[in-house]
């Protein structure tokens, strides 16, 4: 398996698997149920190759085949396993986010891109110790969201988890709506992405929330 560590090691094209509310970080991990056949298929191509799937947002068109949103990200699958009913258990570790340049005509059963990787280089590498968001203030927002909506939080992992890790799995856990997801995925740094998070949070302490955290 080929290191990814600049723009040139990513691919040209990649496959994309559009699903609404569902999102992937670099450095994040997303664990998924694979069993629509051309998923499937698109998963065999992708352990055959770069191990690459672009996660992106549907944004509206027809049902059968929705617009794409315009930004996604490129996750890498680190792990998978076969279940007995013809399922693949798939974890992706999201690598680097990209833009929709084109989506390509293909024969495939999946659709394909052409991302831009170039507004997202800086996502191929650690987080800078400088910077980082305000922790107390997401904290503080996310108690408000929590006692506001009769949620539970496992507050001792609130504490110990690392600002990143504790970032991604509040926007991609709790209950936003789709619009409100992407926003959160296009946000330029961390510290940006906190503060959009920071903002939703204190949104939905103020009124009831869509559905539990998960």
């Amino acid at each position: 398996m080929v290191p990814i560590r600049k723009i040139s090691d990513l691919p040209e094209t990649l496959a994309v698997f559009p699903l609404p509310g569902v999102l992937v970080f670099p450095r994040w991990d997303l664990p998924l149920n694979i069993f629509e056949p051309r998923y499937l298929n698109m998963v065999d191509d992708a352990m055959a190759g770069t191990r690459l799937i672009g996660m992106i947002q549907p944004v509206g068109g027809s049902r059968a085949h929705p617009d794409l949103a315009r930004v996604g990200c490129a996750a890498r699958i680190t792990r998978y396993s076969e279940t007995e009913d013809g399922r693949y258990l798939i974890t992706l570790t999201g690598i680097c986010r990209f833009a929709v340049r084109a989506e390509l005509d293909v024969t495939s059963p999946y659709r394909q891109v052409v991302p831009d990787w170039s507004p997202f280089e800086a996502d191929l590498y650690e987080t800078p110790a400088t910077g980082l968001p305000d922790r107390l203030a997401l904290v503080g927002a996310l108690r408000s969201y929590t006692e506001a909506n009769a949620l539970q939080a496992d507050w001792a992992a609130v504490d110990m988890a690392p600002i990143e890790t504790l970032v991604h799995a509040l926007a991609s856990g709790c209950p936003f709506d789709p619009l409100e997801k992407q926003a959160l995925l296009e946000a330029d740094t961390l510290a940006d992405r906190a503060r959009v998070l920071t903002s939703l949070l204190e949104i939905g302490g103020s009124g009831p929330a869509p559905g539990p955290m998960q």
